[in-house]
């Protein structure tokens, strides 16, 4: 089994996972930046979220529109084009003449342009790693993710304060102009992976055969609901623990990131697939624990939710079998379906969780979510053994033009 230093040795692996991690980074803390400007320039507290998040939205309006790209773009040009636009948008959103309103539109621009590029993302990860390793470089790049959020918003928070939420913005532009410029130097220029010309009839078009096969929906099943409903217990964290949350969410970014190295550094191939139901079960069993009463005290609580989300190491085993049940043309599709898919469930999550907590109590309403989490799986776990056993989709014969280091 390769390790993590041995990703490494790929230098274009190198050079995808420093565009990745400059991009989150300024992301972050133009995010954070950004709505620190729009709730002192309102006083609103949706307003500023939607600044913050809104390109969610405009994520799921990508999955129907503009995905078809993420195959027929040529790789490098998509990564560095892209991150050019997002350091040309942070520059916009710093103007101080900037309405509310223009800054708000940038945003959702911002998150078509972003549906495209996690496609190409991911399609590229597994264009440039051997077969045997596309799991371990998948979860190195979602820990990493996942540290960079937690330093970005340390970062973001310590820039507003020191340069003003305008300076942030600029640094953030700054940040992604490294990623494109990191992108366009250090990428190898690959050909397409499919042909054509992108379009929202031809993304229409491959959405419909991804969806066609039954295989394929057990596993956007269980990548995108089990997931988002347990991410609606996080989002009543603040509810719960007040001005203690961020212990409660520092301790599910640890969980996931011990789960993700965990699943994708100690585990055989074999073994992943044997522990995904359970992987699946442990991301929500613990969060029962809060259903009576008000919950568990603040150190428990943190236990819960640290041990809960290493659960989320079963989105590694879903996308390899993603993978493995798509053909290579239209895998970064695949993975952008998958994306817009996961963030709208998540919103829908959080939504839903909060209704129930008002009903309710956060406590009550986490234990109903991990619930009905339980029933999810208890429903798609018949459709994953069938998908597990069906035969992968087997690779294309290599070719000079797409070049990619042996297994």
């Amino acid at each position: 089994m390769p390790s993590y230093r041995a990703l490494f040795a790929h230098a274009e692996f190198a050079a995808l996972f420093a565009t990745v991690g400059a991009q989150i980074a300024a992301m972050t803390v133009q995010g954070l930046a950004l709505a620190t400007l729009v709730h002192d320039a309102t006083g609103s507290p949706l307003l500023a979220a939607v600044s913050m998040f809104g390109a969610s939205f405009a994520h799921v309006v990508g999955a129907f529109t503009l995905l078809s790209a993420a195959d027929r773009l040529r790789p490098r040009t998509a990564m560095w084009v892209t991150g050019a636009l997002f350091a040309a948008g942070a520059l916009v959103l710093a103007l101080p003449w900037l309405p509310v309103g223009g800054a708000l539109t940038v945003v959702l621009a911002l998150g078509l342009v972003n549906s495209v590029q996690s496609g190409v993302r991911w399609g590229l990860l597994l264009r440039i790693l051997p077969d045997d390793a596309h799991v371990l470089g998948r979860s190195l790049l979602t820990m990493a993710s996942g540290l960079t959020q937690i330093g970005g918003f340390a970062l973001g928070g310590a820039l507003v304060v020191l340069v003003s939420a305008r300076g942030a913005l600029l640094i953030a532009a700054g940040l992604f102009a490294v990623a494109a410029v990191t992108a366009r130097l250090r990428l190898a220029d690959r050909p397409p992976a499919a042909a054509g010309r992108p379009s929202a009839r031809e993304t229409w078009r491959v959405n419909r055969r991804l969806w066609a096969s039954p295989s394929r929906r057990w596993i956007y099943a269980g990548l995108w609901v089990p997931n988002g409903l347990i991410v609606g217990c996080e989002a009543l964290f603040v509810p719960y623990a007040g001005d203690a949350a961020g212990v409660l969410l520092m301790a599910a970014a640890l969980g996931m990131l011990a789960g993700d190295m965990a699943m994708g550094r100690l585990a055989t191939p074999r073994l992943r697939q044997r522990l995904l139901i359970p992987a699946q079960v442990l991301l929500a069993a613990p969060f029962l624990l809060f259903a009576p009463g008000e919950g568990p005290p603040l150190p428990v609580a943190a236990a819960v939710a640290a041990l809960a989300c290493c659960g989320y190491s079963a989105s590694l085993v879903l996308t390899e079998l993603l993978v493995a049940h798509t053909p290579p043309d239209i895998r970064g599709q695949a993975f952008g379906l998958h994306t817009s898919g996961m963030m709208a469930t998540q919103a829908v999550g959080a939504t839903l969780a909060g209704a129930v907590a008002g009903l309710l109590t956060p406590a009550r309403a986490m234990g109903v979510m991990a619930a009905a989490s339980l029933v999810v799986v208890a429903v798609i776990t018949p459709g994953l053994r069938g998908a597990r056993c069906t035969p992968p989709t087997p690779d294309p014969r290599r070719t000079a033009a797409d070049p990619r280091p042996a297994s």
